[in-house]
């Protein structure tokens, strides 16, 4: 298959791409590189002997996404592509609304103008919220309580609509944790324009002798130390997840159902078509 992969140059999202190419598929990449850049690209080609097309084009210009799409021949859709920063979300909510929320609208309405109806969203565990005990299972009430949260609550809540509104959609949500590691050869990982976001990339700038030292903030929570616990997940796993969620979402629902993967009407991890 012909696979679009949006915010391709990413970390996950390069990743991913690599997994889609070993997997034999051909790979389309959008991305602004607004966060990254497609150096990320040129290494993976390396590794997997295949260069993906590459469009530089955001998707909030609905009619870039237009052209992309006008005689590619995609035959799906992995949607990284959004702002993530929890913090400059609360400073700058409507940028992350506009940016989340118009993107993938223009994204959909350009699929479904091509007859692309496949889509699997990274979405996140912080639709969660921190009203829910831990663990956290996929049927529990959602409520992100920040505004990046809630740009991927409600972009699920789209495409839920619309798997429900029409049957021909095939529709993936992934609600992970925080992705950690680097693909073995070490030619790519998580490399941040600026100052990250995550944990992982301060430590790896504090070894490679870019920032002095790692701070830790607090200490009042209730755990062993006092500092935070976090659940983390390798980026090849998820990367792989990805790849096996396109097979997945393309056997019979009914199945499905019977096995009870899949829970109509409920908040779910996967959701295809018709709810």
């Amino acid at each position: 298959m012909k696979i679009l992969v949006t915010g391709g140059t990413g970390y996950i999202a390069s990743h991913t791409v690599l997994s889609l190419q070993e997997a034999g598929h051909d790979v389309v990449v959008i991305d602004n590189l607004v966060n990254s850049s497609e150096e990320s690209l040129r290494r993976v080609a390396e590794l997997s002997g295949k260069t993906a097309e590459f469009h530089h084009v955001d998707l909030v210009d609905e009619a870039a996404v237009e052209d992309v799409f006008a005689g590619a021949g995609i035959d799906a859709v992995i949607h990284f592509a959004g702002l993530k920063a929890v913090g400059e979300s609360v400073q700058e909510p409507l940028k992350y609304y506009y940016n989340n929320l118009v993107g993938t609208l223009n994204l959909i309405r350009a699929m479904d103008r091509h007859d692309v109806r496949s889509i699997v969203f990274s979405s996140s565990a912080t639709v969660y919220g921190e009203h829910n005990a831990i663990p956290y299972v996929e049927t529990m009430e959602i409520g992100a309580n920040n505004p990046y949260g809630r740009t991927k609550e409600q972009i699920e809540d789209i495409l839920s609509d619309l798997g429900t509104a029409h049957s021909r959609w095939h529709i993936a949500l992934l609600r992970y944790f925080n992705p950690v590691g680097a693909h073995p050869s070490g030619r790519i990982g998580e490399d941040p324009q600026g100052i990250p976001n995550n944990l992982v990339p301060f430590i790896a700038q504090v070894a490679v002798g870019r920032r002095e030292k790692l701070m830790v903030f607090c200490g009042d929570y209730d755990t062993p130390d006092g500092t935070c616990l976090r659940d983390y997940i390798h980026v090849v796993d998820l990367a792989e997840g990805h790849v096996a969620t396109l097979n997945y979402r393309r056997l019979p629902l009914e199945p499905r159902l019977r096995q009870g993967l899949f829970r109509p009407g409920g908040p779910a991890l996967v959701r295809k078509g018709g709810g």
